[in-house]
């Protein structure tokens, strides 16, 4: 059985763990509207790092509801991304989608981010190995 929970252990926190990512991000899914980095963690399970800018989104809820989204989406697909320091990008333009597309496009780019994870961590393994 599968646990979809989103507790505190599976967020970013401090302004260290951001930075961490935003070295070096190896892992990227991009789109017009948003932004996925992401950098392995030495954990066994993902962590979510979320930023919406005033620039971006004017209104308060509207930077609640952009964040409530890109957490549930990653609530449900967290475990295809094991092991990884994630930070979710809103770019200019991500109050232009409605719920659905927003829901809709973070889906896609989890399913992207999920398979460039599994690429790097086995590219990382087999350089190690070898």
């Amino acid at each position: 059985m599968k646990h979809y929970a989103y507790s505190r252990e599976l967020r970013l926190l401090t302004p260290a763990h951001f930075q961490r990512v935003f070295q070096q991000p190896p892992v990227k899914a991009v789109s017009k509207h948003l932004t996925f980095l992401a950098q392995p963690n030495s954990l066994a399970y993902p962590r979510l790092g979320v930023t919406v800018s005033k620039r971006n989104a004017r209104l308060a809820v509207q930077r609640n509801q952009i964040k409530r989204i890109i957490r549930e989406t990653f609530r449900l697909q967290q475990h295809k991304l094991v092991g990884f320091d994630i930070i979710v990008i809103a770019k200019p333009g991500v109050t232009d989608l409605d719920n659905a597309a927003l829901r809709e496009l973070c889906n896609y780019l989890w399913r992207k981010l999920s398979k460039r994870c599994k690429q790097y961590s086995s590219a990382l393994s087999d350089s190690t190995s070898s």
